[in-house]
């Protein structure tokens, strides 16, 4: 039995998932052929519609619409891909970001249940501020310096320090790679490498834990400036002195000085100048990118705008490096959710106000054994 949809929503489905014909063909397993065919006529077989609708994750009921709907963010969008907008986001972002407002939904509601003030600092900053200032009341509330960084043995746990430092703050701070729990669904470092829901008692920074370690810092502390300024939005982050908007600019420059303070650089400028390697060495004692170093070397007036340019350039691949997935599936969750969230979460469930079917659904499990596991595992962790 044969339906017929309307060619430009069919079109539209594919495009929004990043898909071209033959991917699209391959996962349906029919001939590209038949997708071009329905694709200008608008007729296939009525038992392909929702398996079209799975492959593109479209919601069933847009493919009957007459024209496509416009989709947008529910929060304000930075991104840019050489200083131009991104006009559409994929499926997976907006699932990714619609799913981090229902976990700060319910969390917000459990901060307001043990009757928590709100936190003074979200919406604290503005934009026209000094950046140093900003920096330093930022460390008044978040535990960043040299101290924590240099405890660190390596990139995972100069991240690991910094996440918990945020947390500990009252920030959920939720990491992850992919959709939900879905390992098919992996997210774009190009499209978006992370995003901020401002909130007075539910801040929330999430993080693209597809990106390399280096890059997830700097994320950390770009997010972490997007809350002091009190505005949500996503960012991709795709150079530190861009886009040309005023809050993304105060954001990134701020993220820099938390990450590399430009008295300390300075300090250790006087150890490493002359030798070849020395953005290396500042790498590994800043535990940053070396973009940021960069950056900063350039801030300091180490290097000329167009030494600067061109090392830059140079090194911007090294910048989207993925990680592998993997990993113990309980702990692994627990970066996807954050300590604070899922232990939250986790003993609301257990003490009987929150029912299991509401949990199952945060923490994205079908039974209470993944539950009790899941608590086993943060227990340990914290």
């Amino acid at each position: 039995m044969n339906t017929t949809l309307q060619p430009e929503c069919l079109q539209w489905a594919r495009k929004r998932a990043w898909l071209d014909v033959a991917e699209l063909a391959q996962k349906l397993g029919v001939t590209e052929d038949k997708v071009l065919a329905w694709e200008q006529s608008g007729e296939l077989r009525f038992s392909l519609v929702e398996k079209l609708a799975n492959a593109t994750h479209t919601p069933l009921g847009y493919l009957f619409l007459p024209k496509p709907p416009v989709e947008r963010l529910p929060v304000s969008d930075f991104r840019t891909v050489e200083t131009h907008g991104i006009s559409e986001p994929s499926p997976d972002l907006l699932d990714v970001v619609n799913d981090a407002l229902r976990k700060q939904d319910w969390y917000r509601d459990y901060v307001l249940s043990m009757s928590e003030d709100e936190l003074a600092f979200v919406g604290s900053e503005s934009a026209s501020d000094n950046v140093l200032d900003a920096a330093d009341r930022i460390r008044s509330v978040v535990a960043w310096n040299a101290d924590l960084r240099a405890a660190a043995k390596s990139w995972e746990a100069a991240l690991a320090k910094q996440v918990d430092a945020v947390e500990q703050a009252g920030i959920l701070v939720m990491r992850s790679g992919i959709v939900g729990n879905n390992t098919h669904r992996p997210l774009s470092v190009t499209e978006f490498r992370g995003f901020a829901l401002s909130d007075k008692y539910a801040p929330l920074v999430f993080i693209n834990a597809k990106d390399s370690k280096a890059a997830q810092i700097f994320t950390l502390a770009h997010e972490l400036a997007h809350i002091w300024l009190g505005i949500s939005g996503v960012s991709n982050l795709s150079q530190t002195y861009s886009p040309d908007v005023t809050s993304e600019r105060f954001c990134n420059r701020v993220a820099a000085e938390l990450l590399v303070p430009l008295a300390e650089l300075k300090t250790q400028w006087e150890l490493v100048k002359g030798n070849q390697d020395s953005v290396r060495r500042l790498v590994k004692h800043f535990k940053v990118s070396s973009l940021v170093i960069l950056r900063r070397m350039r801030d300091a007036q180490y290097l000329s705008a167009d030494e600067f340019t061109r090392l830059y350039a140079d090194t911007l691949t090294q910048f989207y490096t993925s990680n592998a997935g993997g990993g113990d599936f309980y702990r692994t969750l627990g970066v996807r959710l954050g300590k604070r969230f899922a232990s939250a979460l986790i003993g609301s469930t257990l003490e009987g106000t929150t029912p299991y079917r509401e949990a199952f659904q945060l923490l994205g499990v079908n039974n209470s054994e993944k539950i009790q596991k899941l608590a086993a595992v943060m227990e340990t962790a914290v």
